[in-house]
C-alpha cells in the first residue's frame, strides 16, 4: 500500500511518563524492606524509595526491580546475571529478547536516577508523524506498518535498514516490531506518536521529512507469489 508520510516532531528523552506509578512505589518499598510504606504521602513515595534503594548494593537493587517486573519471564539465574550486567552495558538495547527492552529501559532509568548515574544512561526517541494513503485518506496504522513507513525516510546506515531489511520489505515476518516500538498512539487527524529506542532510530538519521512510500506486508507478499 502507498502512503504519504510527514515527520512533524522529533525529541529525545531518558524518562517515559507513566513508567512507574504510586502502587509500584509502594510495593517496591515493601520489597526493599522499608517500614510503614502505606503511611508515606504519595508525593514523597519516590523520594523514600530512593532512600530505601540506597541501602542496597546496585546489583542487589537491580535484582529486586528485575524480579518485580520480570519474574514471570526470567529465571532466577537470568535475573542474577542481568543485575550485574546492567551496571556495565545498556541491557535495554542489547538484551537478546527484544520484547523485554521496554521494561529493561524503565528499570535501568529508575536505577540510574536512584544511584545518580552509576547505571548507564539510555535514551529513547518520541516521533510524531502524519500518515495518509495515496488518496489522502485516513489509515489505521500498526507498529509494523509504522516502522516500515518510517524506514523509507531513514539513511541506509540506520540499524533497522541494516539488520531487518527482509522484514521491512515484506519478505519475512516481522514479530520484532512489537518489541522495537514501545508505544504507538493515534493522536487524531492522521497524526501518530511512536516511542522507540535510540538504538534503532535517532533523530538525525532521517534523510527526508516528507515522502511517499510503499509498504509491503508479509502476507501480501505471499499472496502475490
Amino acid at each position: 500500500m502507498k502512503y504519504l508520510v510527514k515527520i512533524k516532531e522529533k525529541k529525545s528523552t531518558d524518562q517515559l511518563e507513566g513508567a512507574w506509578n504510586n502502587d509500584d512505589f509502594k510495593e517496591l518499598l515493601v520489597r526493599f524492606e522499608f517500614p510503614d510504606a502505606e503511611q508515606i504521602k504519595t508525593t514523597e513515595l519516590k523520594e523514600y524509595l530512593f532512600m530505601a534503594i540506597s541501602d542496597y548494593e546496585p546489583n542487589e537493587a537491580a535484582a529486586i526491580l528485575l524480579d518485580y517486573k520480570l519474574s514471570d519471564i526470567l529465571a532466577e539465574g537470568q535475573i542474577d546475571n542481568l543485575s550485574h550486567e546492567m551496571l556495565r552495558v545498556k541491557v535495554s538495547e542489547n538484551y537478546t529478547d527484544i520484547q523485554l527492552h521496554h521494561d529493561l529501559f524503565n528499570i535501568n532509568q529508575l536505577l540510574y536516577e536512584a544511584y545518580n548515574g552509576k547505571f548507564p544512561q539510555v535514551k529513547v526517541n518520541i516521533l510524531q508523524f502524519e500518515i495518509t494513503d495515496e488518496h489522502n485518506a485516513s489509515v489505521e496504522i500498526t507498529k509494523e506498518t509504522a516502522l516500515k513507513a518510517l524506514s523509507h525516510g531513514l539513511s541506509e546506515n540506520n540499524l533497522l535498514n541494516r539488520l531487518l531489511g527482509d522484514q521491512l520489505e515484506g519478505r519475512a515476518p516481522f514479530p520484532e516490531a512489537e518489541g522495537i516500538v514501545w508505544d504507538l498512539q493515534n493522536k487524531g487527524n492522521n497524526v501518530y506518536s511512536i516511542t522507540i529506542s535510540e538504538k534503532w532510530l535517532t533523530k538525525n538519521e532521517f534523510t527526508k521529512l516528507e515522502y511517499e512510500c510503499t509498504v509491503q506486508l508479509f502476507e501480501d507478499q505471499n499472496e502475490e507469489e
